[in-house]
């Protein structure tokens, strides 16, 4: 079983957005993770932060780990909550809208995203409390892994 390894937690408001991005690419690079999908990786947690502090409570909980061969970011919010069905299949905006294309953009550039309850956020125990809001899994390959060089037929 693979252990994971904390990168990075941190508790995020608008005004930390700035951080958090600095944080992850200089976490993601540690991690080996390079240009373009780092870059990729950044814009996509950044898009789901600043979903977190704008839709659902004005701050997050960011916590990024290693696990083998993948980086995986964990946005928790304590929002509403609310299910993949809100992610539109196509291009959001082509109506006009200029907003609702950053979760469409995260799924698009990572290699995973998934959302689900923050009642299954890892790593964020409240004493006792049960959490309310989502919890937005990003996953990130990183070069070299046995999916990477499966992909790339090598």
């Amino acid at each position: 079983m693979l252990t994971p390894e904390l990168l990075c937690r941190l508790h995020f408001t608008l005004r930390d957005l700035p951080r958090v991005r600095i944080e992850v690419d200089s976490c993601a690079a540690w991690a080996g993770l390079d240009e373009p999908r780092r870059g990729e990786f950044v814009v996509a947690v950044d898009a789901v932060a600043a979903n977190a502090v704008e839709h659902a409570g004005g701050e997050g909980r960011l916590l990024l780990r290693q696990l083998g061969d993948e980086l995986e970011c964990q946005v928790t919010d304590s929002g509403p909550g609310f299910t993949e069905d809100v992610i539109p299949e196509v291009l959001p905006g082509l109506d006009g809208a200029s907003t609702g294309r950053g979760l469409w953009l995260a799924r698009l550039v990572t290699d995973g995203l998934t959302i689900a309850p923050a009642a299954n956020a890892t790593g964020w125990p409240r004493g006792g409390e049960e959490p309310t809001g989502s919890v937005v899994t990003l996953v990130m390959r990183l070069p070299g892994g046995e999916r990477e060089r499966g992909r790339d037929g090598e």
